[in-house]
């Protein structure tokens, strides 16, 4: 599994890199604080939403901790997406948060 830091996003972003970033947390978590323009699928309907994702497009998983968000990037590198794991998850992000 590929995995990248939330500083490493967080640069990424801040040097105007478009990133496909998909936060995995449930409703609640997600209006107390997200990354900007990220794509909300809770990890419970991820099966039934991945049909909204490209498989030529590489994304970013994000949950709270990195946990749910490993499982989310395992569950889909199994059926061909290109994904990465945001390790540290929410806990560990430094940048901007709506």
């Amino acid at each position: 599994m590929k995995e990248i830091s939330a500083k490493q996003v967080q640069q990424a972003l801040e040097q105007g890199q478009v990133l496909k970033l998909i936060d995995v947390r449930e409703v609640d978590e997600v209006k107390s604080g997200h990354i900007p323009g990220i794509l909300h699928i809770p990890l419970g309907i991820l099966e039934f939403r991945m049909h909204e994702l490209n498989k030529n497009e590489p994304y970013i998983m994000v949950c709270r901790s990195s946990a749910r968000s490993g499982r989310a990037t395992q569950y889909l590198e199994d059926r061909g997406f290109d994904v990465t794991n945001m390790i540290g998850g929410m806990l560990a992000w430094e940048g901007e948060v709506q």
